[in-house]
């Protein structure tokens, strides 16, 4: 007969089995590292066959796992880095006109559950390092409140690249700091290149993870290659410029070396997992938040060739992005995945690779779609019929929805200043490494990491056939489109450069008709927009020359000079 302790030891026991047992489920659960780029451009990754500069760790990550032929993203940074975290339009988060500014008072709709949050409860750690650019006029609105275990960079829009100041491209705001462990102010290693910055914070936690029990969320949020300040916008070190002096445009030369140190970026990330033995059980994505601002406001020279239009337009050029994903899960790597990919498909795609039950409510208010089992299945699994809300802003008046292979555009911004072709190919200045393309790629060190985990080797004929099959071609030009008087309706499979207007086709109209009604559907569903005025007690003035949680914040008496003195960092 058994005893009441020898009873309390076995329930121990079996308890101890228990945790054990999670523990050790969790730690089979492949690290996620995601890789996000801010503002590159579609054609600024030398897979789609550009020759001006080489990328070779990004172009790497993409011919040893999978090159994301058809990623789509919101146009602008903010939606799309809701739809990234909360699988969901930014119609569904409040997100959907414009982006937040730091001096405005409001974030992401606090009522969605965000991805940070689903794998810190599934036993992840979770980390950002970068941007956030989310919200934080309030503390409940930044990282650490929003999912992250841990945050080191900056909450707002964009820095300076070596001392971490930003002003907004508004009237009378000034000059603020913006760069935080957690919630706290980050003032060491100023002046250091905010890139090479971030990269050495990410590996830090890498190598800290090594060993430990819980698997890994990382999301390396850069700053690159958006500008900086307008009086200096476009930086990078003396000597990783002096790299491309070949590049006849000096702005286009700072720009890449900037891509440059974000290509190096992920080269010393994919080797401090091998290094780390990590990265067999990692998932890594690389891919841009939205297409280049090619010229106007935060103009960064980037480029989306062919394709037309640029960031914040409803044109293929701004949110059809460059994407990569590596995973020794996949049984297809060294190939392209040609299906149609949204941000917002991520957090269930992930999820499911991380093998995390969705709850039932979650799963309700999702947008985004479980494309798991064909990112890691054969390189000819059947699409999924994929919808993509691309845009539907009714305070600028413009919409554009994907629907299969057909594409909706109505009304657009900028009074379609930025609607044509605005960037080429520069076929004079070439980058001296491509001579040896092949070479160069196989020895970066992405691909010195990736090599050991491949299924076969990275040839030279393997290469040039998968960059040649990752080349866009326009075809002939047939009917134009004004979207600002007309709907317009593509057929992306066929017209990936939106040449040939078919609203007015009658073999098309029943496709059109589909496609305004769905888009009408999509609109009675949409949440007001969050945007609110900016408040003059934000600027970083009132703040010891800080961007704060200004919303809560007692302001000083009086206010400083924040471009001279008060500085918080001195």
């Amino acid at each position: 007969m058994w005893s009441l302790s020898a009873t309390f030891l076995l329930l121990l026991c079996l308890r101890g089995s228990k945790a054990n047992g999670a523990e050790m489920e969790a730690t089979r659960r492949p690290n996620i590292i995601i890789i996000m780029a801010d503002d590159m451009g579609f054609d600024d990754v030398s897979f789609r066959g550009g020759r001006e500069f080489i990328t070779p760790n990004i172009d790497a990550l993409a011919y040893h796992g999978r090159l994301l032929d058809r990623l789509y993203a919101p146009a602008m940074c903010t939606p799309s880095r809701g739809a990234l975290l909360s699988g969901r339009y930014p119609i569904h988060t409040g997100t959907q006109h414009f982006v937040i500014s730091n001096e405005e008072p409001w974030a992401l709709d606090s009522n969605a559950t965000l991805m940070p949050e689903i794998f810190q409860r599934a036993g992840y750690s979770t980390n950002l390092v970068g941007k956030w650019h989310l919200g934080f006029s309030r503390p409940e609105y930044t990282p650490t409140h929003r999912g992250f275990d841990y945050h080191y960079g900056y909450w707002g829009a964009y820095i300076d690249y070596y001392q971490r100041r930003s002003k907004m491209p508004v009237a009378n705001y000034s000059l603020g700091y913006d760069f935080r462990r957690n919630m706290e102010l980050e003032c060491r290693d100023r002046g250091t290149y905010v890139t090479d910055l971030l990269t050495t914070e990410a590996e830090r936690l890498i190598k800290e993870q090594a060993g430990k029990d819980k698997p890994l969320f990382l999301m390396l949020s850069h700053l690159a290659t958006h500008t900086a300040n307008e009086d200096d916008p476009l930086q990078a070190p003396e000597e990783e410029i002096r790299k491309f002096s070949y590049i006849k445009d000096p702005n286009r030369r700072k720009y890449a070396a900037m891509v440059s140190k974000l290509d190096q970026s992920v080269g010393r990330i994919i080797s401090t997992l091998a290094s780390t033995d990590q990265l067999e059980n990692s998932i890594v994505i690389f891919y841009s938040d939205n297409g280049a601002p090619s010229v106007g406001m935060f103009a960064n020279t980037g480029s989306n060739w062919p394709l037309r239009g640029q960031k914040n337009t409803p044109w293929e050029g701004g949110v059809r992005v460059a994407g990569a994903v590596w995973s020794s899960k996949l049984e297809a790597r060294g190939s392209i995945f040609t299906q149609p990919i949204y941000v917002g498909d991520w957090l269930p795609t992930l999820a499911h690779a991380a093998d995390i039950e969705l709850e039932p409510k979650i799963l309700a208010g999702l947008d985004g779609i479980d494309l798991w089992p064909q990112l890691s299945g054969a390189a000819d699994a059947p699409h999924v019929p994929r919808e993509i809300l691309h845009s539907l802003d009714d305070v600028w008046k413009v919409g554009s929805l994907l629907m299969g292979h057909w594409k909706y555009v109505n009304g657009t911004t900028s009074a379609g200043q930025y609607d044509s072709v605005l960037t080429y190919r520069e076929f004079d200045d070439i980058d001296p490494r491509e001579s040896r393309y092949a070479v160069t790629i196989r020895n970066s060190p992405a691909s010195r990491a990736l090599t050991r985990l491949d299924l076969r080797r990275l040839t030279q004929q393997r290469i040039a056939g998968l960059r040649r099959s990752a080349a866009v071609h326009c075809g002939d030009f047939q009917r134009s489109c004004n979207p600002l008087l007309e709907d317009c309706l593509f057929d992306i499979s066929a017209d990936p450069c939106e040449q040939n207007n078919l609203a007015y086709s009658e073999r098309h109209s029943d496709v059109l008709a589909a496609l305004r009604k769905r888009f009408r559907e999509l609109r009675a569903s949409a949440s007001r927009p969050g945007n609110r005025a900016s408040m003059p007690s934000a600027d970083p003035t009132w703040h010891t020359c800080t961007w704060e949680a200004f919303e809560q914040q007692k302001p000083r008496s009086v206010p400083l000079v924040c471009d001279y003195v008060g500085d918080p960092c001195e």
